[in-house]
C-alpha cells in the first residue's frame, strides 16, 4: 500500500536539509508520473525511458533516486513498515501481541480509507505483476524484522534463544492474514471494508 505521507516534521528529527527537501520533491514527482503512466499502459509496458523523460531527467540521473523501477512503485514501503512498528510499540502493554498486531495494521486500513481507488489500483497492479510481487515480498520482510522486537518483548521472550520462535510466527502469520485481506479487498473491487476483511483473517487464528 502506498505512503505518500511526509514525517519530517515528527518531533526530534532533525529538519532536513536544501538538498533533502529538493531530492524529495524530484522523487514525488517521479512517482506522481510513474504511477500515471502505469495505469495508463500497464507497469511492464511503461519503461524507465519514458518515466525518466517525461520528468526531466535522464536514465542514469533516475536510477539515483531508484534502484530499479519496482523500486519507483515500492519505495515507500520503508516507511510504512517503520510506521507499523512504531503503532505496535505505542499499543498499551495489556494487550495481547495479537491484539496489538492487529491495531497496528489500522495504519494500512486508514491509509486504504483516505485514497481507497489509489490502493486499489496500486494492490491490483502489485497482483497482476510477478516482478512486483516478489519485490513486494522482499521487503514485507523486512516489515517482519521491524516488529519481531516487540512482540518478542510483549512475550517476554529471550531474543537472544534461537529456539524461540514465537515472535517470528506471530509477525509472520499476522502479514499473512494482511496479503489475505488485502487480495480478498481487491477481489471485492474494494466494496468491503478491508479493515472488516482483515478483522475476519486475523480473528480465524485467534480462534
Amino acid at each position: 500500500m502506498p505512503d505518500s505521507s511526509h514525517t519530517t516534521d515528527q518531533p526530534g528529527r532533525k529538519p532536513p536539509s536544501l538538498r533533502e527537501r529538493m531530492r524529495a520533491t524530484v522523487r514525488e514527482e517521479v512517482v506522481e508520473v510513474a504511477n500515471r503512466l502505469f495505469t495508463e499502459q500497464g507497469f511492464d509496458r511503461t519503461t524507465v525511458d519514458q518515466i525518466a523523460a517525461e520528468v526531466g531527467l535522464s536514465r542514469a540521473s533516475l536510477f539515483r533516486y531508484f534502484g530499479t523501477k519496482e523500486d519507483i512503485v515500492l519505495g515507500g514501503l520503508e516507511e510504512t513498515g517503520r510506521r507499523i512498528a512504531e503503532a505496535l510499540a505505542a499499543r498499551p502493554d495489556e494487550e495481547s501481541p495479537w491484539e496489538a498486531l492487529r491495531r497496528a495494521f489500522d495504519v494500512l486500513t486508514r491509509m486504504n480509507e483516505a485514497a481507497p481507488q489509489q490502493t486499489l489500483g496500486y494492490l491490483r497492479m502489485l497482483q497482476e505483476t510477478p516482478s512486483l510481487r516478489a519485490r513486494h515480498h522482499e521487503k514485507q520482510m523486512g516489515w517482519q524484522e521491524l516488529l519481531v522486537p516487540e512482540i518478542t518483548r510483549r512475550l517476554a521472550a529471550d531474543p537472544d534463544s534461537p529456539e524461540d520462535t514465537r515472535a517470528s510466527a506471530l509477525a509472520a502469520s499476522a502479514l499473512a492474514c494482511l496479503d489475505v485481506a488485502a487480495t480478498a479487498w481487491v477481489d471485492r473491487e474494494g466494496t468491503f471494508p478491508l479493515a472488516e476483511l482483515l478483522d475476519r483473517a486475523m480473528g480465524a487464528l485467534r480462534e
